[in-house]
């Protein structure tokens, strides 16, 4: 009942993550509300970024440049680095203010039965750095789900022998109740239990 202009544009809006097709309408309709710069201004910025940014050429970590601000940051701690799935988990552990190393992002996880192999991630350009680079410790901070939990197996693996291997701790959050708590990460925050 829409025009053919709206109805590609709620499409299009559908393929964005976690954008349904109600969603897709009531943003398709704001834009159409908008000021025409407001909305040309969406569509600029858009293009903008998909001309500008690309992967740092050491970490993966979204840049404009050849090497990400983190990687040219002398400040850092060089004997340690952070493997990450995407830049977005990058952004998660910085904004903690309590890591002071490097990154390593891997550009996903593996997962098989996606076709997700070992070579479709940045895993030789990590194995790499860790012999040229003088790294000590590769903290291993994949997401704590079935397709994480293997890719951080499978780092750990090919790691051993060559560096110091940790993972983010798992468990409890802070401000959660034991009732609620599944099983499994329950039994993680036993295993992984520390003194005080």
């Amino acid at each position: 009942m829409v025009s053919p202009a709206i109805d590609n544009l709620v499409a299009q809006l559908t393929r964005l993550p976690g954008v349904g097709t109600r969603t897709a309408h009531r943003l398709a309709f704001h834009l159409l509300r908008a000021p025409k710069d407001e909305a040309l201004a969406l569509a600029s910025a858009v293009q903008d970024v998909k001309e500008r940014v690309r992967f740092c050429k050491e970490c993966g970590n979204l840049t404009e440049e050849e090497l990400c601000s983190i990687c040219e940051d002398a400040r850092r701690d060089r004997t340690i680095v952070c493997v990450v799935e995407q830049p977005v988990d990058l952004i998660s552990v910085e904004r903690t203010h309590e890591y002071r190393g490097l990154y390593h992002v891997l550009g996903g996880a593996l997962s098989p039965l996606d076709g997700v192999e070992p070579e479709h991630l940045r895993i030789d350009e990590l194995l790499g750095r860790v012999e040229r680079n003088g790294i000590e410790e590769v903290v291993l901070a994949t997401n704590p789900n079935m397709t994480g939990e293997a890719t951080a197996a499978f780092l750990a693996d090919r790691l051993r022998g060559r560096v110091r291997v940790t993972r983010l701790a798992s468990g409890l959050p802070v401000g959660g109740d034991l009732e609620y708590a599944d099983e499994v990460t329950l039994g993680r925050a036993l295993s992984g239990r520390r003194e005080i």
